[in-house]
């Protein structure tokens, strides 16, 4: 497997980990709320037996109260107490509806506590028909004792079975928590784990692809030392074969020349020596241009303004295009380095405008600053497709080796080549810095001018 698929497993499985904790959690949660419900629910139990108890022996006092006084307004508050009782016995029932144990319990409690009051209810009949009855009275209170506990008996079940109840959900949770807490732990170290394996699998994987784009890296960096030995042995080999026309096969044709203008001057009307004198001067001519073409002596001799200018000139008569040059009227002399990649640039430049701008006019533009020098090459034609110059300044690619190679010339000296096209036209800036000691030479020497 991949180290990406398996740092997508581990980050899945953590994932998954982390995901069971977090249900655990969710689940722990759940069931403590459930729990601190259900202890709730117990107290409310408690809380309704009690109102019962208490009920019953408000009711309780009020009759005993009322059987020694036979006051009227005791017999009132027991009357107001039924009802009371009634509703707490109820609310009682709802409570427990849950559970068929207590269920039952509380119906037999109803039962118990329906009972007693019917017996509180016949002694109150039995005082008010015979008062000195006591004999009835004590036989009804006898009874009333068995209810009294039965109804005691039934309220300590409840309340039992209640506490029976909460303490087995609390053991519950308590064991759920337990087991969540320990879940948790497990998952979260496990978690931690994975993700350390994850890392460890994403650091390998990153310092692979460092790994290869540094092989890239330095394998452009090859190719582009490369390119540029290549473009010097270009630019020295055209200096070569310039100087071998110009020094070696001119000097033959010029010879050949001297030797013809002999023959005519004895064979004056003779048509062919005419002729051939004509064809030579043509040679010579197209030698010596080619030869200027491949490097122009005056690049060497005074410059690339003047190189430029003889240059821009032949283009001109050559391709019928206008192009307008503008520099410094007192230009500085550039290093020797510096003024061949402005030329071999230009020539580039000069050569696309007239392969592919289809422009009528071209302007061209030279500029000294302290620290640099900047050449604008400027055409009114077609301009470049958007995708193609986007392709360029991107990647540098789908350009052919004209523009590439003018980049890379720049580079070479620490420049930089900036393109910018519309459909009306294209513009290209090279922009080459100056060392700080050939910048105070230059103006020096203007200075000194």
């Amino acid at each position: 497997m991949s180290p990406k698929y398996n740092a997508r497993i581990v980050f899945t499985l953590a994932a998954l980990l982390l995901l069971v904790s977090g249900i655990a959690a969710c689940l722990t949660i759940l069931r403590l709320t459930e729990t601190e419900g259900w202890v709730g629910h117990t107290r409310d139990v408690q809380v309704a037996l009690g109102q019962v108890d208490a009920q019953l022996a408000v009711a309780g006092r009020n009759r005993s109260a009322y059987l020694s006084t036979s006051d009227a307004s005791y017999l009132n508050s027991y009357h107001e107490a039924l009802p009371k009782i009634s509703a707490a016995l109820s609310h009682l029932c709802v409570l427990t509806q849950d559970n068929a144990v207590q269920r039952a319990r509380c119906a037999d409690l109803q039962d118990t506590v329906n009972q007693r009051l019917a017996l509180w209810n016949a002694s109150i009949d039995l005082w008010k028909a015979s008062p000195q009855d006591a004999k009835g009275q004590s036989d009804l209170a006898m009874k009333g004792v068995g209810f009294a506990q039965t109804q005691t008996s039934l309220a300590e079940q409840m309340q039992a079975e209640e506490a029976r109840l909460l303490d087995l959900r609390r053991q519950s949770s308590r064991l759920l928590y337990k087991w969540a807490i320990v879940v948790l732990c497990t998952s979260f170290v496990l978690a931690l784990w994975l993700l350390s394996i994850h890392y460890r699998l994403l650091m390998s994987e990153l310092e692979s692809r460092l790994s290869a784009e540094n092989s890239a890296r330095e394998s452009e960096q090859s190719l582009r030392l490369l390119t540029l030995r290549l473009l010097q042995l270009q630019d020295e080999e055209r200096r070569k074969f310039s100087r071998e026309l110009h020094d070696s096969l001119g000097q033959y044709l010029v010879s050949a020349k001297m030797n013809l203008d002999i023959l005519a001057r004895n064979f004056p009307h003779e048509a062919l020596l005419a002729e051939a004198i004509r064809s030579l001067d043509q040679a010579i001519a197209e030698t010596r241009t080619i030869s200027h073409l491949l490097h122009p002596p005056l690049l060497d001799e005074v410059g690339f303004v003047s190189a430029a200018k003889w240059y821009i000139d032949g283009f001109a008569q050559r391709s019928g295009i206008e192009v307008v040059f503008d520099s410094p009227a007192e230009a500085p002399r550039l290093p020797k380095q510096i003024n061949i990649v402005l030329f071999r640039i230009l020539q580039e430049s000069l050569t696309n405008i007239h392969r592919h701008a289809m422009a009528s006019k071209a302007e061209i533009r030279l500029n000294y600053f302290p620290d640099r020098v900047c050449l604008t090459v400027r055409d009114y034609g077609k301009g470049i497709s958007p995708d193609l110059l986007r392709t360029f300044v991107t990647k540098g690619i789908n350009v052919g080796v004209g523009l590439a190679g003018m980049r890379e010339r720049a580079r070479e000296l620490g420049g930089e080549i900036k393109i910018s096209s519309t459909h009306s036209g294209t513009t290209v800036l090279i922009d080459i810095p100056l060392r700080a000691n050939v910048a105070h030479d230059m103006y020096m020497s203007q200075e000194a001018v």
